[in-house]
């Protein structure tokens, strides 16, 4: 196999979106570091793309942690290159209404989905404008707009919108985009966890969610694997600032 031309970082990569983006930007070519929490959970990942002739390296790292961050992205640099594509996906649930909300459920999901879109960003925005080339892209989410017991949530993946336009407008002279996707309903652990919480089945809680898409099936990790693989592509390289729903229907 040639040498990866790129070098893609793509953070809670251990499952879910993150492990299916990985597998996808690998299928595309490029050299991926896979980040999670627990280096050890990023093995599964590591081997699919290994044993399919890509190139991957697992990387255990606290997004939210400026010095594990820096760290991390060192030991990319170190071992596989320079990383011109970046995935900001980690992400964690806390949900509660309001009133049930405590100060630990806002400031955990601040933290792993802003504050790790936020450390991730800065730490390799330089290698990409040595490249004069580069894509970032953050994972929002349906609920930015708004979604019962997920103040905290939703907060969040309105802030990554707001992160990722100003990126563009900061990065785009520089040869570097930025664009978020926001998935709908999406089968993984996560939409499980939340199935769990409102006291449903995963099954009867997928149901639910199909009777009001559009196209009648739930979203695939995969769905939002081959939209951030047309973002990060050379091809995109005219599209920045912008939030692509994944969602089955308009969300806007």
């Amino acid at each position: 196999m040639t040498q990866p031309s790129r070098v893609a970082i793509v953070t809670g990569a251990a499952r879910g979106i993150g492990a299916a983006t990985a597998r996808k930007l690998a299928a595309d070519g490029m050299a991926v570091a896979v980040v999670d929490l627990d280096e050890a959970a990023c093995a599964e990942t590591v081997k699919t793309i290994s044993d399919a002739g890509g190139t991957a390296l697992a990387v255990g790292a606290d997004v939210s942690d400026p010095a594990q961050v820096t760290a991390a992205v060192e030991r990319v640099v170190t071992e596989l290159g320079p990383p011109t594509v970046l995935v900001n996906n980690a992400g964690v649930l806390r949900d509660n209404l309001l009133f049930k909300m405590s100060d630990d459920d806002w400031e955990t999901v601040m933290a792993v989905h802003l504050r790790g879109a936020f450390l991730f960003s800065r730490a390799v925005q330089k290698h990409m404008v040595d490249a004069g080339w580069g894509r970032i892209v953050s994972l929002s989410s349906t609920s930015a707009l708004g979604n019962r017991g997920q103040a905290n949530y939703a907060a969040a993946k309105a802030g990554i919108q707001g992160f990722t336009k100003t990126l563009a407008f900061e990065l785009g002279r520089f040869g570097i985009t930025a664009n978020a996707v926001a998935p709908g309903f999406i089968a993984t652990d996560m939409t499980a966890a939340t199935a769990a919480r409102v006291g449903m089945s995963f099954e009867d809680f997928t149901k639910a969610a199909i009777s009001q898409i559009p196209v009648g099936r739930a979203g695939r990790p995969e769905d939002v694997a081959n939209t951030v693989s047309f973002l990060v592509s050379d091809g995109a390289g005219f599209v920045s600032g912008q939030v692509i729903y994944v969602a089955g229907g308009p969300r806007a």
